[in-house]
């Protein structure tokens, strides 16, 4: 920062004198200062990064006594130091909230005895509240206060996303975690949420954001983007009242007249001249989730359930919604298994044709082999490898599960939406991408307006997934 560091203590007494009006002006300094900091332009001493002096700054923020206005400078004040720590000082940040201010296990102890000695109801009431106090960590006072300021939820938000990787090594980290989860999803509840369309003529900021945050077909230009933002090419996002220029979760939709099957000409579209009053289907080719914070948090469902409801309120012609999907795990899943030489995965009969084809001892080693050079220019070995990776994708999406749910992320997102299976799309998307993930095939899910909740409960309670005949028939 530009003033002197020593002088940082001084920030709480002046804090003290603004009125709540002055609070969000000095925090959106705040947030300058921290951008120049996040730069390298300017930061903090490391003599200020120390554990000591944070776990002091946070003690002094979770139990100094004060008023209101007061609580609200020394949480804006920790909320800078927080903003310009670097990446070390964060995790040391993190840790001291993870370890130093949970729950004390000796005071629960105490409490659950409370209760367990209760002689009669009001004694056991109290004990019962004095038990849920106690198993409230001193921490979520410090997080509620970052969440009611200005830009405290995205400061919330992008604390949760840099802990994430860091969960599997320190339970205590998973459940600081969970905290601020637990937190952040009271905020953005789906009843909260603005529903917007964004065209060609909104803020340059916010565009730039989409082509940062396409995280399935990379938006390659800016003509590429206003491509996507023409009048048969949609786009829609949640946004929070308290986040006005940061989309939450976006879906890029198609208006066209049938169930579209690559993606390559869905984004080309030179030859589609339709207007969206004369579309009957509308497909929904991207969805991507903005805030790695909010992991685990459900947007995306509600996103096209209410963006089905938007389009179908506004557009009486259109009569199909299905999406054109990636199937992300499914090379991830099969690879393995050919590379290890498991003939297991292939019937008798693909077997007995890969050897004939290609001369070879061990079928899925030759598959395995023939996959990583441009197999799909060759009209009869594409042939031959389109029949065995069609039935193993479906054979992927409807059978191999995680717990009771579909192994595929892609493919449990949109069932527990309450989609059907409807079709397997071959050579669907050619990017590098796209035959990274799945051998360049894609996937319909088809929404059935009427269909949606029974399917929803079938996938969800039964663990059945829906599925088109077509697709089941690939089966057989």
């Amino acid at each position: 920062m530009a003033e002197n560091h020593d002088e940082a203590g001084l920030k709480s007494a002046i804090f003290n004198r603004l009125p709540r009006g002055e609070i969000k002006k000095a925090w959106d300094g705040i947030i300058g200062m921290a951008r120049k900091a996040l730069t390298k332009r300017e930061g903090l001493d490391p003599r200020f990064e120390t554990r000591d002096h944070l776990q002091h700054l946070i003690r002094n923020c979770i139990y100094a006594k004060g008023g209101d206005v007061s609580a609200r400078a020394r949480t804006v004040e920790l909320g800078t130091v927080y903003l310009h720590l670097s990446e070390k000082g964060r995790e040391t940040f993190h840790d001291i909230l993870a370890h130093d201010f949970d729950i004390d296990r000796e005071v629960l102890a105490e409490k659950i005895k409370e209760l367990e000695e209760a002689q009669n109801q009001k004694e056991a009431i109290n004990a019962e509240i004095n038990l849920k106090n106690a198993l409230t960590p001193p921490r979520i006072s410090l997080l509620t206060q970052f969440s009611s300021l200005p830009n405290g939820l995205k400061l919330l938000i992008d604390m949760r996303a840099s802990l994430l990787p860091r969960v599997r090594e320190d339970q205590r980290l998973c459940k600081l975690s969970l905290d601020i989860k637990e937190l952040l999803g009271s905020w953005f509840d789906i009843g909260l949420l603005d529903l917007q369309e964004i065209t060609w003529n909104s803020p340059a900021a916010l565009l730039e954001k989409l082509i940062e945050y396409e995280a399935v077909h990379e938006i390659r230009s800016w003509n590429d983007l206003r491509s996507r933002l023409d009048s048969s090419r949609l786009c829609y996002a949640f946004f929070h009242n308290k986040m006005p220029s940061e989309p939450l979760i976006f879906v890029e939709v198609a208006l066209v007249n049938k169930l579209s099957s690559n993606i390559q000409e869905l984004l080309k579209k030179e030859d589609e001249k339709n207007e969206p009053e004369q579309a009957n289907t509308a497909i929904f080719y991207s969805i991507s989730n903005t805030q790695a914070g909010l992991a685990g948090i459900s947007l995306g469902n509600f996103l096209i359930k209410t963006v089905v409801q938007e389009l179908s309120s506004e557009l009486g012609n259109l009569k199909h919604f299905a999406t054109l999907s990636p199937v992300p795990g499914f090379k991830k899943w099969l690879g393995p298994k050919l590379a290890d030489g498991d003939e297991e995965v292939l019937r008798p009969k693909e077997i007995s044709t890969l050897k004939e084809r290609f001369a070879c001892d061990n079928a899925a080693l030759q598959l395995a082999e023939t996959l990583t050079n441009d197999w799909y220019g060759d009209r009869k070995t594409a042939e031959i490898v389109k029949s065995v990776l069609v039935r193993l994708c479906a054979r992927y999406l409807l059978e191999e599960r995680r717990g009771n749910r579909a192994l595929d992320p892609v493919a449990n997102f949109h069932l527990s939406n309450g989609a059907r299976l409807e079709r397997l799309n071959w050579l669907a998307d050619l990017s590098d991408i796209g035959m990274n993930r799945s051998y360049g095939i894609m996937v319909n899910y088809y929404y059935e307006l009427a269909d949606i909740e029974k399917n929803h409960e079938e996938y969800v309670s039964k663990t059945h997934i829906v599925a088109s005949r077509a697709v089941k028939s690939l089966l057989k």
